[in-house]
């Protein structure tokens, strides 16, 4: 299996659990109801185990003096990702559907953020060594 293609199968399987983490959502002005904290745990556990692993790979390929450059800047947006985690799971026990909304919403797009990152920059194979 090739590097991308790694990246690929990572970001493929949190697909699912996005949709789901959208279908617990609920709209601008519905509450949100008591069982969607352990779905929001579940689910961005699950998105965040992906992300990790695609970030391991990278810095598991990554070679020379660029590797602790690489894994700085990987691991701050890993960081961000789980904060944001964090916040969604916290907004879903406040029982307040727009908040949730607000937080899932931010978490996806730093969710999408993780993997063009790792798209446009890891998409050929992990940075070299500077030469």
């Amino acid at each position: 299996m090739t590097f991308a293609s790694q990246i690929r199968e990572h970001q493929a399987r949190c697909q699912p659990h996005l949709a789901k983490l959208q279908m617990l959502t609920p709209g601008e002005a519905a509450a949100a109801h008591q069982g969607t904290v352990a779905a929001v745990r579940l689910e961005t556990s699950a998105i965040l185990a992906e992300a990790e692993a695609a970030i391991r790979a990278t810095l598991a390929a990554t070679a020379g003096s660029r590797k602790s450059e690489t894994e700085t800047f990987l691991l701050v947006r890993l960081n961000r990702l789980a904060a944001a985690a964090d916040d969604a799971v916290t907004a879903a026990g406040g029982e307040d559907g727009p908040h949730l909304h607000r937080h899932v919403r931010r978490f996806d797009a730093l969710t999408s953020a993780i993997w063009a990152v790792q798209h446009a920059v890891y998409s050929h194979g992990p940075p070299h060594p500077a030469r």
